[in-house]
């Protein structure tokens, strides 16, 4: 006798057979155009466009790393979307690469900008290389650090995201959560594109651990004008990260299993460089899982062309980013770094 719903549930996320999966013989960019328009459709997207409603708050000109601008615009109807932009001192001002920084399931995306504010900021920041938005000026690159929605100003709480109710608010209107925040990446690469023209648009990289990887993953594999993403701890077979394991509500996409894996979606970045970090002792995304849907999206990057463009890190530790291994590999496959 079985009482348990999960005991079916899982047994059927273990034989289930990606309806989205490419086949050998199956001709790739005509896959990878029905496999995105169908991730579009699970996403929820496209949402509705606003009157950008473009405003910068402030520019800090103190620090002798970098100049931060805080700027706002609209994304969607009644939608404001928050963002630091950090723009190096150390090199010219013009054909800057730009990488957008989302911070994962935390309190906020000042632990991008490496500023702690709530307590025990501190130990995130410092005990996982989450600081990005600092690493990457540091590099003499430009950041934009994105608030995710329900994330810290947008929704959180100092304790730390509040996902749950505007995700089922998301799922009861046929949206997705993690779709809405794929939307709100577009649509401020829309607004860098027009107000910041110091931004090499040809270069514009996404990265994030953990929440953010995973949203760096889905916003990647739908909006191609990123030329290139590194999510970390987020790249892991469905099963035996969230079907197995209780995760946030703004990880679950409805349907998602009956037509992806996650390697599945790696090739809806291919041919662009996808740096994939992973923890060798990370709980919550199994390596050996991250392993098998790394092979898959090898296989797809090969059928693109690119079979160097896919990497995969493993750092020795747990759910954490891992940033002296990664940035040479993200330099190696990008060259944007001289």
């Amino acid at each position: 006798m079985s009482l348990d719903p999960q005991v079916r549930n899982l047994q059927l996320m273990k034989d289930i057979k990606p309806l989205m999966r490419k086949s050998r013989d199956e001709d790739f960019k005509a896959w990878q155009e029905k496999a995105g328009s169908k991730l579009m459709e699970l996403l929820g997207l496209p949402l509705e466009r606003a009157e950008e409603n473009f405003r910068i708050e402030w520019t800090k000109d103190e620090d002798p790393s970098c100049t931060e601008i805080r700027f706002l615009f609209q994304s969607e109807p009644l939608v404001d979307v928050s963002c630091h932009l950090l723009l190096p001192k150390n090199v010219p001002q013009e054909n800057l690469p730009l990488i957008i920084c989302l911070q994962g399931h935390s309190k906020g995306m000042h632990i991008s900008l490496g500023r702690p504010i709530c307590e025990g900021d501190e130990v995130t920041i410092s005990g996982g290389d989450r600081d990005f938005a600092r690493q990457i000026v540091a590099r003499g690159q430009a950041a934009l650090a994105i608030e995710q929605r329900a994330f810290g100003e947008r929704g959180g709480t100092p304790k730390g995201p509040a996902c749950r109710q505007p995700a089922v608010q998301a799922l009861m209107l046929g949206r997705t959560l993690i779709g809405e925040r794929c939307w709100d990446v577009s649509r401020a690469i829309d607004v860098v594109e027009k107000h910041f023209p110091m931004i090499d648009m040809s270069r514009i990289a996404i990265m994030g651990n953990s929440g953010g990887g995973t949203a760096t993953i889905y916003a990647a594999a739908v909006e191609p004008r990123i030329a290139a993403a590194m999510p970390s701890c987020a790249f892991c077979g469905y099963l035996p990260s969230i079907g197995a394991q209780e995760h946030c509500l703004c990880n679950y996409i409805p349907s998602i299993m009956k037509y992806f894996d996650m390697g599945d979606l790696a090739g809806l970045i291919a041919p662009r460089p996808f740096v994939v970090v992973n923890g060798q002792h990370d709980g919550i995304f199994p390596i050996d899982s991250a392993k098998e849907q790394m092979e898959i999206a090898c296989d797809l990057y090969r059928d693109a062309g690119a079979p160097d463009m896919a990497r995969h890190v493993v750092g020795p530790e747990g759910h954490r980013f891992y940033a002296a291994l990664s940035w040479p590999v993200f330099d190696e496959v990008t060259g944007w770094k001289k």
